[in-house]
């Protein structure tokens, strides 16, 4: 009797050797560090708003990628998205971990899209070691980065599709010196960011143009005309502004072409472009409303491809009516040394880019966690900018959008229907993602 218990807990003893350990979760702040990472390339690199956009949709659709094919409660953006293929995993790639091959995904693509890219290496090893360090064996981790090489072989090759490589063979686009057209601006006089970001194919609109708006106030100089008044609105509000209004202009700046003229030189400023704020407050989101690994990087990619859709949109429709700046016509027309508070972009003015994408990304957001969601937003804090809370993401939105009145580089119509314009594209995107079946397959034979 005495030697069959021995035998049995030297048996259960072996067994709880033997016997796996869990290895630690990931959660979605480790998405949004990736995010972060890939932000501080951007900065470094200057990359332009609409860039911007195509390298975090194709970092976060990776991950993505990695979901879908191991867990059928993930929807394949195959039949979904315009062109994407259906990914065939090799059976020879097994012993992975789901949620680090995800992450390794986003990293390996963002590697290869970005300029300096190869600063993300540095990073890539930390986390590995972090890994490691954490329990995870190391074939596990040499199974995930196999794993993950070879999801972002797969998603650049679709990335390549989209045409935006072809836009450098395009002739350089030269500015329309009329009265009424975009120009310049002081103090760098920049040339336009991606005149043909609208050649670029989008993930879930039909055609570039499929939400055009109306046209913009046209142009005129008297003084009882329509645009005399909106112009006029601009100049007005800049007269003895409100320190509200002011710290909302600057929270929701998000200019990385901004610059400094100390007299001598024309110093670069460090700041994240709006696809960027947008994604950091998707991460705030996604912490407090305490979304796991996989609901966080299903959001995300949603976010990130709606910014795309929203630039792509959005640029389609400046260069087509090309309006000129506040900055521009209220020196010729009204004071001559009149500055708005913001540093005016170098791209045309109608639509207004942040409140096309700041509405997208709401409405997308919304969507996932609700109409009244209040949060408190932080982006902005490490770039010297406090806090601001808000009651829902469609409030920050209209404050974004607004925020480009009081900054001075926006006309009140160009943010009105840039508003109308964002609601359009996130809801295009929600319906592409959440349509039916039968739906989905019409999307894929036409």
């Amino acid at each position: 009797m005495l030697f069959n218990l021995t035998v049995a807990l030297l048996f259960c003893l072996s067994a709880c050797r033997q016997a796996p350990q869990p290895l630690p979760p990931l959660a979605t702040g480790d998405i949004s560090r990736v995010i972060t990472q890939m932000t501080e390339v951007m900065i470094h690199d200057i990359t332009n708003p609409p860039l911007a956009s195509r390298f975090f949709s194709y970092a976060c659709l990776s991950g993505y990628e990695v979901l879908v094919q191991n867990d059928s409660s993930f929807r394949s953006m195959h039949g979904v998205i315009n062109g994407y293929p259906r990914l065939q995993k090799p059976d020879s790639l097994q012993g992975y971990h789901v949620e680090v091959s995800a992450l390794l995904a986003m990293m390996e693509t963002a590697k290869k899209m970005q300029p300096s890219g190869k600063m993300m290496d540095a990073y890539e090893q930390r986390f590995l070691d972090s890994c490691k360090k954490a329990g995870y064996p190391t074939e596990v981790l040499e199974a995930s980065l196999s794993y993950a090489s070879w999801v972002s072989k797969k998603v650049l090759a679709y990335a390549k599709a989209d045409r935006y490589n072809k836009i450098s063979n395009y002739p350089r686009y030269t500015p329309v010196n009329k009265p009424g057209y975009w120009f310049p601006t002081a103090p760098a006089y920049m040339a336009a960011v991606e005149p043909y970001f609208n050649t670029v194919r989008p993930f879930a609109l039909d055609t570039c143009s499929q939400f055009i708006p109306p046209p913009p106030i046209a142009y005129a100089t008297k003084k009882d005309s329509p645009f005399y008044e909106l112009m006029l609105r601009n100049y007005t509000v800049t007269q003895d502004m409100p320190k509200e209004y002011r710290a909302i202009a600057a929270f929701w700046d998000c200019n990385p072409f901004a610059v400094q003229d100390d007299g001598h030189l024309i110093l670069g400023l460090k700041k994240i472009s709006p696809g960027a704020h947008w994604l950091g407050i998707t991460g705030i989101a996604c912490q407090q409303a305490k979304k796991n690994f996989r609901e966080g990087m299903q959001i995300y990619t949603m976010v990130s491809m709606g910014l795309m859709d929203g630039f792509i949109s959005c640029w389609d429709e400046k260069f087509r009516s090309n309006r000129v700046r506040p900055e521009t016509v209220i020196r010729e027309l009204v004071d001559p040394h009149w500055q708005p508070l913001l540093q005016t972009p170098p791209f045309p003015e109608y639509l207004s880019g942040h409140s096309v994408i700041s509405t997208a990304s709401a409405t997308i957001l919304s969507h996932y966690f609700g109409d009244q969601f209040a949060y408190t937003d932080s982006v902005e804090v490490s770039y010297g900018l406090p806090a601001r809370h808000f009651t829902s993401f469609r409030q920050a939105a209209e404050e974004a959008a607004i925020s480009r009145f009081y900054g001075g580089i926006h006309f009140m119509d160009a943010i009105e229907q840039g508003m109308v314009q964002g609601k359009k594209v996130g809801e295009q995107l929600i319906k592409k993602v959440t349509g039916s079946k039968e739906e989905v397959a019409k999307s894929a034979k036409e």
